[in-house]
């Protein structure tokens, strides 16, 4: 990369650093070590004898899942001694650079949210557990109502040929077949071609099989993951070059790419809900989504719902059953929703709201930055892993040159005059309002 952005190969920088920044990179790869046992998902992942038992039992008991069984799965780091050493990183981040200072703020916010992730974690198989995954993650509270609104909006972004169409996928994603003809090595390879020209040869990107994940598909730090024994359509595997390798693989190395904030590598969960969020818009404005996708989406919206209404694990499961959904699909989609969890209505694991949630948050900010004619700021949300909140820090970072802008950032957030025509197409399916008719309407 090239000496104005601040940083050649990945969070090497190449420029000299201050005082202040040196301090400021040290402390933030503090965070970024003291935050890397923290493998959410690896912790509450059930194991595949569950599913056999569930399916041996002719779905008629629950998953044999109980707070044991979490016990008997340590976490791969003491909680006492991680608690302790998140505070002690807070208390260096206040000395050494003040209440004040921007990037301090962050990152002791960070250290915090962190906290409460441990203290999540050790309340796995109860009642409280899903109580702190809604302070994390957000209830169905947090969107009820704006879903609905936003459905027709969604259905136009998501059409096969939709009117809006920014970016074309390459033609053999145009086929409108839901045929899975794709089995994961082909995934894999397709994926693994794609992604490379996308990040061009500075980085080499890995994808890979893997057996261990829930998902058809998981983003790390310079790979991606697919599902062994997951099928796929030609446009599934567009919506994972699209979501997992231009936003979660590539806001991941625009994070190791930082000179100074290097923290914006790794998200806590309130990151989780803007990064999820902005994958699904990306989705919509390089029009790979589809309604399959939508009605999955909000699918897990309302399987929520009903987990915090006292649902258990086989009324959620008929659920998705009842949507038209396979049986084993069916049984990983309400795994998702009680991971962490117990089966017997104790709550559910409200981490895939962030997809909606964070996209309607997005909405928002998007639309004030049209109106504003601020959309210039938009391509920092691919900094790194940055949350909607800090907008205005990143913004005074980024002037300082503690921040640098993205280094890789996906083809509709790249031009600005694509940003206006989709910003523009997405502020006419908004919602009316007394006080804002539609560009329509204003013409």
């Amino acid at each position: 990369m090239d000496e104005e952005s601040g940083s050649g190969r990945l969070g090497t920088p190449t420029r000299q650093l201050n005082d202040y920044e040196i301090r400021v990179r040290s402390l933030s790869d503090r965070l970024v070590a003291a935050q890397r046992p923290l493998r959410i998902l690896d912790a509450v992942k059930w194991d595949h004898a569950f599913e056999r038992a569930f399916f041996a039992a002719g779905c008629r008991e629950q998953p044999p899942v109980t707070r044991a069984y979490y016990e008997a799965r340590p976490l791969s780091f003491n909680p006492v001694d991680k608690t302790e050493e998140f505070a002690a990183l807070e208390r260096d981040i206040r000395r050494q650079l003040g209440a004040l200072d921007a990037p301090g703020r962050l990152m002791s916010r960070m250290c915090r949210e962190y906290c409460d992730v441990i203290h999540m974690l050790t309340l796995r198989g109860t009642p409280e557990f899903s109580r702190w995954a809604a302070r994390l993650y957000g209830t169905t509270q947090d969107i009820r109502g704006r879903t609905n609104q936003k459905l027709e909006g969604r259905k136009r972004f998501a059409s096969p040929e939709p009117s809006l169409r920014i970016w074309s996928a390459p033609s053999d994603c145009r086929r409108h077949s839901t045929e899975k003809t794709l089995n994961a090595q082909e995934a894999v390879d397709t994926l693994a071609a794609r992604l490379q020209t996308y990040f061009h040869s500075s980085v080499r990107v890995r994808v890979q099989l893997s057996d261990g994940i829930i998902a058809d598909a998981a983003a790390g730090c310079d790979y991606i993951k697919i599902r062994g024994s997951a099928r796929f359509t030609p446009r599934e595997v567009r919506l994972l070059e699209v979501h997992e390798g231009w936003v979660h693989l590539g806001t991941t190395l625009n994070g190791h790419s930082q000179p100074v904030c290097t923290f914006l590598s790794k998200g806590p969960p309130s990151s989780t809900v803007t990064q999820e969020g902005l994958a699904v818009l990306t989705e919509f404005a390089a029009a790979a989504s589809f309604p399959a996708r939508v009605r999955r989406l909000t699918d897990r919206v309302h399987a929520i719902a009903l987990a915090e209404n006292g649902a258990d694990f086989r009324e959620v499961y008929r659920f998705f059953e009842q949507q038209g959904y396979e049986y084993r699909d069916s049984y990983k989609q309400a795994t998702r929703i009680f991971r962490g969890s117990l089966p017997d209505g104790c709550g559910p694991f409200t981490k895939d709201l962030s997809y909606w949630k964070g996209y309607l948050e997005l909405c928002e900010f998007c639309r004030r930055a049209y109106h504003d004619k601020q959309t210039k700021k938009l391509p920092l949300l691919f900094c790194g892993k940055t949350n909607l909140a800090d907008m205005p820090a990143l913004e005074e970072l980024v002037e300082q040159r503690l921040v640098a802008p993205p280094r890789f950032l996906p083809p509709p957030f790249a031009d600005s005059k694509a940003i206006k025509r989709w910003i523009g197409d997405l502020d006419e399916v908004a919602e009316p309002t007394a006080s804002k008719p539609s560009r329509r309407a204003r013409a």
